[in-house]
């Protein structure tokens, strides 16, 4: 795959395209998952590698990208990426990064004021960025016709009265700094905890764990089913086995036990699971594997696309 990618996929009434920024190698697989041993990795090479795994560097290989669903005639964009000329000296990959995603967008036929609603999971640096665009020095929407929906608890935690984030990470105050508080005072922002319905396809449902405020979004059209998990997943390694935690999870035992459950409903209801940094297809059908789970199928883009395709 290339670095710069738009592919979509239809599931009952929602059209879905993908818009990948960056695929390639983030960091040291065994440090982006440290519960994963060595051997995990080494007996799962003939399908982990190359989008997943570069085996020669011990990489784990993830893809920066949103989503967008067009459903019920509104555009649906979830997280926005790492955004344009931030400050973010702890995180080598989103420090000053320079990018054209509002011009992915527009390439795939989206403009930014087509956007009627902005989804974060949750607020990590590389989920929010674009929430924002640089004006005259100024902070502001990128996508000013939105409603950007943000879970509450995450609002809170990494938010001023928390001392954003309790003051462990400085990236923390930039990122809320630069790509919430100015969408607050821009009155955009609806915050919401527990559920909140989109529409009669789409649903937000709190999955705590990675941050207190991370969320799934799940889809339900016809007879198809998905599901969007921002970071619950950040290798396929996690399905095999959701008690590993990736090194940015916040409550790593409350976010096992999120991951087992999504993965389980998942499972049961043939639900696509759609995270937000997969390389490769970017997403797949899973199934219950002994203690873990095993995949199904990835799935596949392109003209009508609608059945994955066998892992």
């Amino acid at each position: 795959m290339t670095n710069e990618s738009t592919q979509s996929i239809v599931l009952g009434d929602v059209e879905i395209t993908r818009i990948v920024e960056w695929q390639g190698p983030f960091g040291p697989a065994r440090g982006l998952v440290p519960g994963a041993g060595a051997e995990v990795w080494k007996e799962n090479e003939d399908w982990l590698a190359p989008d997943h795994w570069a085996p020669d560097g011990g990489s784990a290989v993830m893809a920066l990208q949103s989503w967008v669903l067009r459903s019920g005639g509104r555009t649906v964009l979830i997280d926005t990426g790492a955004g344009d000329g931030r400050e973010r000296p702890h995180s080598p990959h989103f420090h000053r990064r320079q990018g054209d995603f509002p011009g992915r967008l527009e390439r795939a036929g989206i403009r930014p004021e087509d956007v009627d609603i902005v989804v974060n999971t949750h607020l990590h640096a590389d989920h929010v960025g674009w929430n924002t665009r640089d004006a005259d020095g100024e902070w502001v929407p990128t996508f000013p016709n939105a409603q950007y929906l943000l879970p509450a608890a995450d609002d809170f935690h990494f938010g001023p009265e928390n001392a954003y984030g309790n003051g462990v990470q400085e990236d923390d105050r930039l990122v809320y700094e630069d790509s919430v508080a100015p969408v607050h005072r821009a009155g955009r922002i609806l915050l919401w905890d527990g559920t909140h319905r989109i529409d009669e396809h789409l649903t937000l449902e709190s999955a705590p764990g990675h941050t207190p405020g991370s969320a799934v979004l799940r889809l339900a059209s016809g007879g198809d089913r998905a599901v969007f998990v921002g970071d619950l997943l950040h290798s396929p390694v996690q399905i095999l086995d959701p008690s590993c935690n990736s090194c940015f999870c916040l409550d790593p035992v409350r976010a096992a036990a999120t991951r087992r459950r999504v993965l389980e409903r998942a499972a049961d209801e043939r639900e696509l699971v759609v995270p937000a940094h997969f390389g490769g297809a970017g997403a797949a059908e899973v199934r219950r594997e002994g203690a873990g789970f095993g995949l199904v199928r990835w799935a596949s883009y392109g003209e009508g696309a609608q059945t994955p395709t066998e892992a």
